[in-house]
């Protein structure tokens, strides 16, 4: 049987007798016995106790003052008081005092249990909040990264080794990992942190602008041009320009943008001579730039002069660790700014919150979390105040041999489950994967890559890290 605390039973055995024992450890909970106030106090200062019963009027005192006493040696152990001569005075008087329950006496004994329960798992949440906050304190943060997982540690060493480097980087990882986050975090632990940081995306810009965003025109470059303007290149001198999406730049543009990192200088747009520019060059991007030069859709040369140093930020999926980490520091800040007071997620929506894959990743559990605390009427997220893909979200076994269409699944779901499936039989070893999947390597990692699958690292030396 589970073990579901200890409980220290305080008052008159006559009351808290032999049977109510009994019964309270056939259903899991491990009971000790006091019948004074003094008594109580040493044995929950000296022992590890989850919740107190104690009957209102002890022999040296009452309830009330076991709450005070446990309050001024900051004990934070919840006390259920029983009573068998309850007055609205004395509850409210109880409750005052500090106590998290009030029941008449005689009380149904399945009602008591859940009561101890209920204060039980509250105080363990209390705890779990506490730590959480702890852990936020001291957890490493670049700005507002957060994270004390193995893959972000690995990021954070990263990026501390190369904070004071001129040298390119490229930041790689799905939507919303949090790459201008880490381009944010970069300039600003640099010695240009006085300088500007330009971001541009460039999925964003129209084809035909590219050239004048990045580089700026002369006055009469072309018809709108009735001014001379700087781009961004030379905008972003003395700091750090950050290229978001590059991988959608056209090739076209790829060559131009090549040239200007090369020579650390630019033409603008309709001008013969070319203008210097000091700046950093971060770029970032969700798509497989390795499968892009492959397929020559990106230039080789251009992926080497930006490749210089690579950060490769991991899914929310495969940082689990950090999952309520970044979801208590999102609902404390989503509740700061709502004006509620909120304490944590119950432990059902914590359950939640871990099982779900999160596609989005950190931008998807930061919504989750401003949705939850917008909706909740509670002192605590609730199941119910997550979105629904979440509350319905399960991790059902795929289904081939059903007859219903209903029960079956989309091809990419199966393929993705038998490919974790493989991953795992053979430890992420990818040479023997791809031997077992009859297929190459390279078409291996695409689909790795696609499906967000983490493997751990192999031992065959053969394999290249992912």
């Amino acid at each position: 049987m589970a073990d579901r605390g200890c409980v220290l039973l305080v008052g008159d055995p006559q009351k808290l007798n032999v049977d109510l024992q009994k019964v309270l450890e056939k259903r899991g909970f491990r009971i000790h016995r006091s019948s004074t106030v003094a008594q109580a106090c040493t044995l929950l200062a000296d022992g590890e106790f989850d919740a107190v019963v104690s009957d209102l009027q002890l022999v040296d005192g009452t309830a009330l003052q076991l709450c005070e006493r446990l309050r001024d040696q900051r004990l934070a152990v919840p006390v259920l008081v029983i009573t068998d001569s309850p007055t609205l005075d004395t509850s409210v008087a109880a409750l005052r005092a500090g106590a998290y329950d009030y029941l008449v006496w005689p009380t149904p004994l399945e009602a008591l249990a859940q009561a101890l329960d209920r204060a039980i798992q509250h105080r363990r949440l209390k705890r779990e909040v506490r730590r959480l906050r702890r852990k936020l304190s001291v957890a490493r943060r670049y700005d507002a990264i957060i994270g004390e997982s193995p893959p972000m540690k690995e990021v954070f060493d990263t990026l501390e080794r190369v904070a004071a480097s001129r040298a390119p980087i490229l930041v790689t990882g799905e939507t919303g990992t949090g790459k201008e986050l880490v381009a944010r975090a970069i300039h600003e632990s640099s010695s240009r942190s006085a300088g500007p940081l330009v971001a541009v995306n460039c999925a964003a810009i129209p084809e035909g602008l590219i050239e004048s965003e990045l580089f700026g025109h002369v006055r009469g470059a072309f018809t709108d041009a009735r001014t001379a303007r700087k781009g961004l290149f030379v905008q972003a001198d003395g700091g750090t320009l950050f290229l978001d999406e590059v991988g959608d730049l056209p090739l076209t543009m790829q060559v131009k943008l090549l040239r200007a990192i090369q020579d650390r200088a630019v033409r603008p747009v309709g001008a013969e001579t070319e203008v210097p520019y000091d700046a950093r060059i971060v770029a970032a991007t969700n798509r497989d730039l390795d499968l892009m030069v492959d397929e020559e859709r990106f230039r080789r040369d251009l992926y080497y002069r930006l490749n210089v140093i690579h950060v490769d930020l991991p899914p929310l999926r495969s940082r689990s660790g950090d999952i309520l980490l970044l979801a208590h520091y999102f609902l404390e800040r989503a509740a700061e700014g709502s004006d509620k007071e909120l304490d944590g997620l119950t432990p059902a929506a914590a359950r939640r919150l871990l099982e779900y894959r999160w596609p989005g990743n950190i931008r998807e559990l930061e919504n989750c979390i401003e949705r939850a605390v917008a909706f909740t009427q509670g002192e605590q997220i609730g199941v119910d105040d997550l979105p629904n893909r979440i509350r319905a979200y399960t991790t059902s076994h795929v289904l081939v041999a059903a007859s219903d269409p209903e029960e079956l699944v989309p091809l990419r779901t199966v393929e993705e489950r038998y490919l974790r499936r493989v991953m795992a039989a053979v430890g992420g070893n990818k040479a023997a994967a791809a031997r077992i999947l009859g297929v190459e390597r390279k078409t291996l990692y695409r689909k790795l890559q696609r499906f967000g699958i983490e493997p751990r690292p192999s031992s065959d030396p053969g394999t290249p890290a992912a």
